[in-house]
């Protein structure tokens, strides 16, 4: 299992190359790009280079997808991605009803042929609403990965807890279409506020040392993402995600 940083960590504290060197000098494996560094294709991908990572994943915003399949296929050529996910919806565009999330899982599932012409397997990956259960009793999550049972999942596992679910459960449930998972942590309650109320992984209350062996033995969970969504010191963040995996 590759050990990677999502590049959205990083988005205060750019340029994007300088971190993309720093995380080589911690010892990572990868990072993992986002629309913020599309602009920067080739820069992102000689900085990969000069510092021995590699960028397996890529976060691709569901329009563009939809929009310009071969323009995401060259991106991930280039930076040498072999698999995207869709990251997020907006809120006006969330369903509040099971037929509206059925229709955006075929939605994902003409974006997952569109890339399959290409070779490159397309995932979804969650934030908390997904977790939620609807009042007609459906839950998002659910309907997406069983209308479109091709798609893959990359996990947020910190974002599942926040939706209120069991982390473990649902890598029983689903694992073998789990490719990727962020590996993320949350302060205890009234801690890290300036931080949005996140933590440094190993420093919070998400139970690493069980989800992380669940994700090897059950899934396909092939590349971890450390990801902090508002950290206040990049730094400290990316050395203890690294450690706290070492030590996993």
């Amino acid at each position: 299992m590759k050990l990677s940083l999502q590049l959205f960590s990083a988005r205060n504290f750019t340029p994007y190359t300088d971190v993309i060197a720093r995380l080589g000098d911690y010892g990572y494996d990868a990072a993992e790009g986002f629309l913020g560094n599309f602009a920067e294709g080739d820069e992102t991908r000689a900085a990969l280079d000069a510092a021995g990572l590699t960028m397996p994943t890529l976060h691709v915003p569901l329009q563009m997808l939809e929009e310009d399949a071969e323009g995401v296929a060259k991106l991930a050529a280039k930076l040498g991605t072999t698999a995207v996910y869709a990251p997020w919806i907006a809120p006006e565009q969330r369903g509040k009803t099971s037929a509206e999330w059925e229709a955006l899982a075929d939605r994902l599932a003409a974006c997952h042929a569109a890339m399959a012409e290409f070779g490159i397997p397309l995932g979804w990956h969650n934030h908390d609403f997904e977790m939620v259960t609807l009042a007609d009793g459906g839950v998002p999550m659910d309907i997406l990965l069983t209308r479109a049972p091709m798609i893959d999942w990359e996990m947020d596992v910190a974002w599942v807890v926040r939706g209120g679910a069991d982390p473990i459960a649902w890598i029983n449930k689903y694992g073998d279409r789990i490719t990727a998972a962020h590996f993320k942590d949350i302060a205890p309650a009234g801690e890290k506020t300036d931080e949005d109320g996140w933590a440094d992984p190993g420093t919070g209350t998400v139970d690493w040392p069980a989800i992380l062996t669940a994700l090897r033995e059950k899934t396909r969970c092939a590349v971890l993402v450390a990801e902090h969504d508002n950290p206040s010191d990049l730094d400290r963040f990316a050395k203890q995600a690294i450690a706290h995996y070492r030590s996993l």
